[in-house]
């Protein structure tokens, strides 16, 4: 089944989106196509309806948003869990966004049949995730992986060590993880440390858009996990499986 990965810009008229494609078979995520380059939710949208054969969706964004001022009952609920590790949550509610572009998105996936949280195997299904906590478990590291703040010089620093974790997910007795040839520039050092300003950016974006599809192949495979809050709210969906050989320390 093929799984998306979606990395969402919350105001894509500043910023674009990046958005992963994988084949899940058996054990194995082979990532096979991905955009660093989508401009609006209608692109979005495009993107996933060109793959009729998606399952499910992975979306680094707010997609229910329904509290007006202040955080929502899940990033509250995460934070607590997670904020002494640096990895606590953006505050989104109605006052910030009226106008979401991500419920907008999670309302039109909906409509064609992505169901919250949906049971994999049996409906479409969507959900929220967020990769700083992710990258956390499947990982096993202490605390928030550092790779979007700072100098440009740190960003890169960042990338290049995200990278190479993500590239040992290949031998991974939980899931592995396949990128196509094609793609790997995503991942190079080399290409990384040449990288400047807007194109430093995409590249983030499509690193944390390969995360969120591997996030959506660990909830496929409905390996351990927690969730903070509900889909009458608002929820994050958080792996919690250390997904690297055994022994291996990232």
């Amino acid at each position: 089944m093929n799984l998306i990965g979606i990395d969402l810009s919350w105001q894509s008229a500043k910023n674009t989106s990046a958005a992963a494609v994988g084949l899940l078979e058996g054990n194995v995520l082979s990532i096979h196509d991905l955009r660093d380059d989508l401009n609006s939710v209608g692109a979005v949208v495009e993107f996933v309806g060109a793959y009729p054969e998606v399952e499910g969706l992975a979306i680094d964004a707010p997609l229910i948003i329904d509290n007006v001022t202040g955080q929502r009952s899940c990033e509250k609920e995460l934070s607590r869990v997670y904020g002494a590790r640096k990895a606590s949550c953006h505050t989104s509610n109605l006052t910030l966004y009226p106008d979401a572009q991500s419920v907008e998105l999670a309302s039109k996936l909906a409509e064609q049949g992505y169901a919250h949280l949906g049971q994999p195997e049996i409906s479409r299904w969507q959900l929220e995730c967020y990769p700083h906590p992710a990258i956390i478990e499947i990982f096993g590291l202490q605390e928030r992986h550092q790779y979007k703040k700072g100098t440009a010089v740190q960003k890169r620093e960042g990338q290049v060590s995200l990278a190479s974790l993500i590239k040992q997910l290949t031998d991974s007795p939980v899931l592995q993880l396949i990128i196509d040839d094609a793609l790997s520039h995503y991942l190079a050092e080399v290409e990384i440390r040449l990288k400047r300003g807007a194109a430093l950016k995409k590249n983030e974006d499509a690193l944390d858009a390969i995360i969120c599809t591997y996030i959506a192949g660990l909830y496929t495979l409905g390996t351990s996990n927690a969730v903070y809050g509900g889909v009458e709210d608002g929820y994050i969906y958080v792996p919690q499986t250390f997904c690297l050989e055994p022994g291996v320390v990232a």
